[in-house]
């Protein structure tokens, strides 16, 4: 496990990236970033028109150069994309550069909470349960071979997940 003055949070859509990371953010003084927002804050365009126009591999692009700005900044916490650990230097660099959290979640509870979202280009489809198993499948591997920490987000309140993550945060950079 690395010491480290960042805190990364990794896991799919839905599982409280965001949300956790602004309560991590708040309750230890530093900046919060969100990957996806800092990109659109820069193209001035959302996600999904991001993916309409240049696809996925066009929006992979785009995240790869906001995860590396990113990096490079000291004493924040960052929530990533749900998919930014597909690449390998993403996953370098966030290993190289942070504390790496696994917000993990039952494909059940994602779908409760994204069931309404029309921002996520990745759950246009018939059949989004199908699309969260796959994603689910493909990308869990890649979360758990990156995290320094792993916490299961859809049983425990957000303010226990927060708690969580500052005790074994502050335990590795006791070290």
């Amino acid at each position: 496990m690395i010491r480290s003055e960042n805190i990364y949070l990794v896991g799919l859509m839905g599982a409280g990236k965001t949300t956790i990371g602004r309560q991590l953010a708040k309750t230890l003084k530093l900046p919060f970033y969100d990957s996806d927002k800092a990109i659109e804050e820069r193209t001035g365009v959302d996600i999904p028109t991001i993916f309409e126009f240049e696809g996925e591999e066009g929006f992979r692009n785009r995240e790869q150069k906001m995860i590396q700005q990113l990096t490079q900044m000291t004493g924040i916490v960052m929530a990533t994309g749900g998919g930014a650990i597909l690449r390998e230097e993403n996953r370098k660099l966030l290993k190289e550069n942070g504390f790496i959290v696994y917000l993990q979640c039952s494909v059940e509870r994602i779908l409760e909470r994204t069931r309404r979202d029309t921002q996520r280009p990745l759950l246009r489809t018939d059949n989004p349960r199908e699309r969260i198993e796959t994603l689910f499948t493909q990308r869990e591997p890649l979360y758990l071979a990156c995290a320094d920490f792993k916490v299961n987000t859809g049983i425990l309140q957000s303010k226990d997940v927060v708690e969580l993550i500052l005790e074994e945060y502050q335990s590795i950079n006791r070290l």
